[in-house]
């Protein structure tokens, strides 16, 4: 029988599309924190460059206390700079740890539901909280085990706790 006969069990269907070539919009949906981050990095960076420009202007002019606001000033853009330089590097690795351990098999699949808003529903992530604490504790030297806490941590709600355990999880892995 014709899916397009009027008389098809199901009405007169649409003819199935091919789907679509995924293209740069694709690739930006799939991509998004990595394009959220080079953002935010090249604005940091660019500030950290007027930042330091102003101190040296500001170090340049023979008034003690404009010498002493520029060295001041000076310490922002080194400061900034080194907690930009460390949080790309937490980034980097635990990128790449969790691409090592997806092809093992051993990243955990998120079926945690989630709201309306798309937020994963916080009791059901503390029930399998415990799960991946107990299996941190039962294997403390396993950066996996780690990895899959910080995962827990970050689905329950607690960033803190989640870094702290992905810390853990890079000192393991470094450590092997």
């Amino acid at each position: 029988m014709d899916p397009a006969d009027p008389q098809h069990p199901g009405g007169p269907q649409e003819p199935q599309r091919p789907p679509r070539a995924g293209g740069a919009w694709a690739w930006v949906g799939a991509n998004k924190t990595k394009i959220g981050v080079i953002a935010i990095t090249v604005l940091l960076v660019f500030y950290l460059v007027v930042t330091f420009d102003r101190a040296r202007i500001l170090l340049l002019d023979p008034q003690p206390v404009a010498k002493a606001i520029g060295a001041g000033y000076l310490v922002l853009p080194i400061v900034g700079a080194w907690a930009l330089l460390r949080e790309l590097a937490f980034g980097t690795r635990l990128e790449r740890m969790g691409r090592e351990l997806e092809a093992e098999g051993g990243l955990p699949e998120d079926t945690l539901p989630r709201t309306a808003g798309g937020r994963i529903v916080r009791s059901a992530a503390d029930a399998e909280f415990a799960q991946y604490r107990a299996e941190a504790e039962g294997a403390p030297e396993d950066w996996r085990s780690w990895y899959r806490l910080g995962l827990a941590y970050d689905a329950a709600g607690d960033r803190k706790q989640a870094r702290a355990a992905m810390r853990q999880a890079i000192a393991l892995h470094r450590g092997r």
